[in-house]
């Protein structure tokens, strides 16, 4: 899966361009976290199986997490729910961002800059426009990518049921970080 991917997305992304000109950082092991804080309980998971890419030419970039990857929770159960019921990760295996970066950004300048990735949110196989604000925190030869946002479930069409939704938020914060770097 991860190979494949990622040959999929450099081809993608920079299909048309000069040798040249590219410029592409990944990463294979960055992380997502998410946080349901309901009423009547607090949920949390992570996964740290997020692959993604960046061409610093264009600014374009995609990464994709495999929703069954996620672990914590507060019982196997409620994996199991969350694989089954709600996420459907047998229907919907992975979970898209796929996108630009809004500012012009100098990625020869060492330091931390706030951006704006602009992209398509696909989660259980509801595309969404989305603006995500993003942190880069650029060095020599590594850029860090931090970003803390929500998800409406309603918006990706997951649906709780009414007997859970008293511990289960409509509205899920998410935290991603990344180190991407160059690809050889």
């Amino acid at each position: 899966m991860t190979i494949r991917f990622v040959y999929i997305v450099i081809f993608v992304l920079l299909s048309g361009r000069n040798e040249a000109q590219d410029n592409r950082y990944f990463t294979d092991k960055g992380s997502i976290a998410f946080t349901s804080d309901a009423p009547l309980e607090v949920i949390k998971a992570s996964s740290g199986k997020l692959y993604g890419i960046l061409d610093l030419g264009n600014r374009a970039f995609a990464f994709s997490i495999e929703m069954n990857s996620f672990q914590g929770f507060n019982s196997s159960l409620q994996r199991t729910h969350f694989n089954e019921n709600y996420l459907e990760t047998e229907k919907y295996p992975k979970s898209t961002f796929i996108g630009k970066i809004i500012e012009e950004v100098d990625f020869n300048k060492m330091g931390t800059v706030k951006v704006r990735a602009k992209g398509k949110l696909l989660i259980h196989g509801v595309e969404q426009d989305r603006i995500i604000r993003c942190e880069l925190d650029i060095s020599k030869d590594l850029i860090d990518i931090s970003s803390d946002f929500t998800v409406m479930l309603a918006d990706h069409d997951i649906k709780i049921p009414s007997i859970v939704q008293q511990k289960i938020a409509e509205e899920i914060d998410v935290r991603m970080r990344a180190t991407i770097v160059p690809m050889k």
